[in-house]
């Protein structure tokens, strides 16, 4: 059995656009971001972006700068010395270092400075000869599913579960931003159905409220979620699909009322609060005597219109319709109109000091 608890209730925050590339900027966003952790008392990890630009980009196409892509990545390029820093620095704060590896050498990287999960980006959920790579790692594995088709997201998850590695599978809307009619939350059920046994996340990148998705997400079972964290800086655009410190304070709020209001486990029918019960108790109709019964009557069920009749208020003591049953002999006499008490007939509601307690207990 493969052990997934890492995955559980965990929190991802993905350093946005590589914090521009800035190791002081990401020190500062690092420490703004663990203090929301911290007091929201989550467990959350946060995560880079690994590129070995040496490879990634073709040498011809290094010094481009009119593809989008390649001029984002190359001008945010980061030292192995640099994302130490940041690495120790997470794990000072007290969250888990994660990364993206983006080829094989980032792979290496990850082994290097031991990081305990990897996560694989929806652009990299077919990349074979990368999965290959962090597969030989054995690393507990989060995979997003954007774009994917349904035979790529069967082929890596009989991928990993045949090695025996731990992985979480997010649903995720490669959309950048998403408005809320493109988040598609009822693939949580469609993941969790065809792939039991495996933690179901939501990686998301809309943009009008951090409530909603996430309460909805975790009434559905998701149990793993991503979001790109970032910081307002003077002369730069934040993106949108992006989250400040005080909308993850929204969504860690969000998601703890989430677990309130979905109470227990799903598994098994939940515990009864004894408010409710002593609530519901007031509206059970008592049995009282239709006519007078003498003492030795036995309780037939097909006589009980002739003998009884249900009406509140029900008293302390007193018989409901859930406990007379057919069969039982008065142990007394019982005038016309009065109540039938636990100790006016033979039953084994009767002899059983805690069932007399529950029925003495209730009522009026």
């Amino acid at each position: 059995m493969i052990n997934n608890s890492i995955f559980e209730d965990l929190f991802v925050l993905e350093l946005a656009n590589n914090h521009l590339g800035d190791v002081k900027r990401g020190i500062e966003m690092i420490e703004e971001f663990s203090q929301v952790i911290r007091f929201n008392n989550v467990k959350a990890a946060i995560k880079l972006q690994f590129r070995d630009m040496d490879s990634f980009v073709h040498p011809e196409y290094k010094d481009n700068k009119d593809i989008k892509y390649i001029k984002k990545t190359t001008e945010k390029k980061l030292t192995k010395a640099e994302y130490k820093i940041l690495i120790d620095k997470i794990v000072d704060s007290g969250c888990i270092p994660m990364s993206t590896p983006f080829d094989e050498a980032s792979v290496d990287l990850c082994q290097e400075f031991n990081l305990p999960i990897i996560k694989i980006a929806s652009s990299d959920i077919n990349d074979w000869p990368l999965l290959e790579k962090i597969a030989k790692t054995k690393k507990p594995v989060i995979l997003s599913s954007g774009g994917s088709s349904l035979k790529d997201m069967d082929d890596v998850v009989k991928f990993f579960q045949n090695r025996n590695i731990p992985i979480a599978l997010n649903h995720c809307v490669s959309v950048y931003p998403s408005e809320d009619y493109e988040l598609e939350l009822n693939q949580i059920d469609f993941i969790r159905n065809r792939y039991p046994g495996i933690v179901v996340g939501l990686s998301t990148h809309e943009y009008h409220d951090w409530s909603s998705s996430i309460m909805m997400a975790y009434a559905k079972g998701a149990r793993t979620f991503e979001r790109h964290i970032d910081s307002p800086k003077e002369g730069y655009e934040m993106p949108r699909y992006n989250s400040t410190s005080a909308q993850v304070d929204t969504w860690f709020k969000a998601y703890k009322k989430a677990i309130e209001m979905c109470g227990g486990p799903s598994d098994r029918k939940r515990i009864n609060p004894e408010k409710e019960i002593k609530y519901l108790d007031a509206l059970v109709r008592g049995v009282y005597a239709k006519k007078e019964i003498p003492k030795g009557h036995i309780v037939r069920n097909e006589e009980f219109e002739d003998y009884f009749y249900l009406a509140v208020p029900l008293h302390k003591g007193q018989l409901s319709v859930r406990e007379l049953k057919n069969g039982e002999i008065f142990t007394q006499d019982v005038p016309k109109d009065g109540m039938i008490l636990i100790d006016y007939i033979d039953s084994p509601y009767a002899k059983i000091d805690s069932l007399r307690k529950l029925i003495y207990d209730r009522g009026i």
